[in-house]
């Protein structure tokens, strides 16, 4: 199946290029893809393993033929020569320059925390999120805390996608304090629109890492990073418990793509209209870290 996004610039749909989409598809929609994703690839030591090459130094191989194929544009970079990096994960994990992505300064707008591609639900019901239509997580499961997730009944929910093309560290979507990280071990799941659609409570199985974030504007902030297969590490570079400006690094994931996921207490957040209207009907949207996504 294609899959089709919103290109926020220009309103129009557009078709992802999806790395591996062959393989994706037969491991999620063919029997013998299905036996051999439960006995190897969701778990943690064939992404362990895969991550671990992409740090060796002829992994660099890979880098001219990836950006070509999912045309990256690497003049966003601090490091625009593909010969400077050490090895594939360091090209993954590249910092851009800071005119690459502007942020949004006003203390009304949040802006998105990661580049990808969003997905917004207001007034949740935390027993009921959507993963996809026709199957749903609960919060209590995702964070394993129910009194913490009884706080955002009623509240919004932002689920942002990161794919193998996106720059591929995360920020915060605020200035404010954001608390230690909880780590929770699971599986290593793709989380591509292909495997979401045909494993349920894929969000709640995988690995991930949240912490509470005391936005200086939005309230109580869950932040959520979410594993996926082939995913070396998730990669915490903030310090827990001092305040940090809008738009600092958060952290950063190695190969393979991944998810960040926010959730807001009920009434601190308007997100952007047309982010809601893509999500109704059924379209995610092309974002960029430091845009703006919604306001108070």
């Amino acid at each position: 199946m294609d899959i089709y996004y919103i290109d926020r610039k220009t309103g129009e749909k557009k078709k992802e290029i999806v790395a591996g989409s062959k393989l994706l598809t037969w491991l999620y929609e063919t029997n013998t893809g299905l036996n051999i994703l439960e006995l190897i690839v969701k778990k943690k030591l064939f992404s362990s393993f895969y991550g671990k090459l992409q740090d060796l130094s002829y992994s660099r191989r890979k880098i001219d033929k990836f950006i070509s194929e999912l045309n990256i544009n690497i003049d966003e970079a601090k490091i625009d020569n593909t010969s400077d990096y050490k090895n594939f994960n360091d090209f993954f994990t590249r910092e851009l320059k800071s005119e690459s992505r502007p942020i949004c300064s006003s203390n009304n707008i949040l802006i998105s925390p990661a580049d990808g591609k969003i997905l917004a639900y207001e007034n949740i019901d935390i027993n009921n999120i959507i993963q996809v239509k026709g199957m749903s997580y609960s919060l209590k499961d995702l964070i394993n805390d129910q009194d913490l997730s009884n706080n955002y009944t009623g509240g919004t929910c932002l689920v942002i996608r990161l794919s193998p093309s996106d720059y591929h560290r995360f920020h915060f979507p605020d200035s404010g304090v954001p608390s230690e990280t909880k780590k929770i071990k699971g599986l290593f799941y793709s989380v591509n629109p292909i495997s979401l659609r045909n494993i349920a409570n894929i969000y709640c199985q995988n690995k991930r890492e949240f912490s509470i974030f005391k936005s200086d504007n939005f309230d109580e902030i869950i932040m959520m990073e979410v594993g996926a297969t082939c995913v070396g590490s998730i990669i915490q570079t903030y310090e827990p418990k001092v305040h940090v400006e809008k738009g600092s690094e958060k952290g950063y994931f190695k190969f393979g793509g991944s998810t960040v996921i926010l959730f807001f207490k009920k009434d601190s957040l308007k997100i952007d209209k047309d982010i809601i209207y893509n999500t109704i009907n059924g379209f995610e949207t092309k974002v960029n870290m430091g845009e703006q996504i919604g306001e108070k």
